[in-house]
């Protein structure tokens, strides 16, 4: 079988439903490949005439079939007719052996099974017809590509678009005028296998009404993850001191078998604190990365880590202090039920998710890890280039 990449695009009724998650749940489950790049698209009308023109004239799709797409493409992505703002389109790309034919048999068909909830399509899409067999409704819930040939043109015209079209959509129809931003990042934990874990995630956030903005996903490198967690470093190395003093101090009467001045304690936290912290720091760092810091060659820090996290960006009032909420504190044992890191949470560290504290936290987080950055034009030129 051949290793390809393949596209999962998130129609506008979908994301403003908040199935986003449950997609993307069971498109990575259901077809175990690698999630490889996530970006949000406000698609300009240029894009979605030309996209249209191309489901319209496709031979690989059924000819009814493809005019009601093409039909739908043109009324559900166009900006608003009233104000121009533009829809929510999310684009998937995924990596593996016959990439494409199992996204597509993960989406399912468009007219048949559509109510079995075995695909994509059964649980979220409809296709609804009077006693002739007139259709009267249809919401694809996704779009994607059916053949190979079909795939790859569709791909190189979303990458086409991808720098002009792509990125954090901030001038979406279905956003307040007033919002605040903040960042997710859904851990390398949750990648360890194919499963619809980070999708579960998504879905607890959905319960925010926030609006998903922009979406990345990210390898992050050493360099990013010691500048992303700098201000946690000086916190771990002052902040433990007193747990740190405390066990030693046990630990070496209990060696020596003596008593130790309490004085010492405060010597001992200045001294060790500020290792043990940087230990923590650390393993942080290598827990994002795949790479312990200490050990990596200074001109290999900035190289893409060996983890993987999808970064989402939400936006609406008051967006930091809401998707705090429902991620729930650092420590998933003291997290409220229904939380995410209650639910997902294993460790202080191995938490789930990870979310921006403050406005101008969220703004130097995006700005490290690169948010608006376009990776579906280096993905789809690296597998299908185009000819010269």
């Amino acid at each position: 079988m051949a290793h390809e990449l393949a596209f999962v695009l998130i129609n506008p009724y979908t994301i403003g439903k908040s199935r986003t998650g449950g997609v993307i749940g069971r498109i990575i489950a259901q077809t175990g490949l690698d999630l490889v790049a996530a970006r949000m698209f406000g698609p300009s009308q240029e894009l979605v005439n030309e996209y249209a023109g191309m489901l319209r004239t496709d031979p690989d799709v059924d000819a009814k079939v493809r005019e009601l797409l093409a039909d739908y493409v043109l009324r559900a992505y166009s900006p608003d007719p009233k104000t121009g703002r533009c829809r929510r389109v999310m684009m998937l790309l995924f990596e593996g052996e016959n990439a494409i034919r199992r996204v597509y048999e993960a989406a399912g068909n468009i007219r048949e099974n559509m109510e079995s909830g075995r695909t994509v399509r059964d649980i979220y899409g409809d296709y609804v017809v009077d006693e002739s067999g007139k259709v009267l409704y249809i919401e694809p819930a996704v779009l994607i590509g059916p053949t190979a040939k079909s795939a790859i043109a569709r791909m190189r015209l979303w990458a086409e678009y991808s720098a002009k079209d792509g990125g954090i959509i901030e001038n979406c129809a279905d956003l307040p005028e007033a919002f605040e931003k903040t960042l997710v990042l859904i851990k390398p934990d949750n990648f360890r296998f194919p499963s619809t874990r980070p999708g579960n995630i998504i879905d607890l956030f959905s319960g925010s009404g926030l609006r998903i903005v922009g979406a990345r996903v990210l390898r992050m490198s050493v360099a990013q993850a010691e500048q992303f967690y700098g201000p946690v470093r000086d916190v771990l190395r002052n902040k433990l001191k007193g747990m740190v003093a405390a066990r030693a101090m046990q630990a070496i009467s209990q060696e020596l078998k003596m008593d130790l001045p309490e004085e010492l304690s405060a010597d001992l936290g200045d001294l060790l604190g500020p290792v043990f912290g940087d230990q923590q720091f650390y393993e942080i760092i290598q827990f994002m990365t795949g790479r312990w810091p200490p050990t990596c060659p200074h001109d290999e820090k900035d190289a893409p880590g060996k983890e993987k996290c999808l970064a989402l960006v939400y936006a609406g009032p008051d967006a930091v202090n809401i998707i705090r909420g429902i991620l729930g504190p650092t420590d998933p044992s003291k997290a409220a039920p229904g939380s995410v890191r209650r639910e997902y949470g294993q460790t202080i560290m191995v938490n789930a998710a990870h979310a921006s504290d403050s406005p101008s936290n969220s703004a130097r987080e995006m700005d490290i890890i690169k948010a608006n950055e376009d990776k579906i034009s280096y993905w789809v030129e690296k597998y299908y280039p185009q000819e010269n």
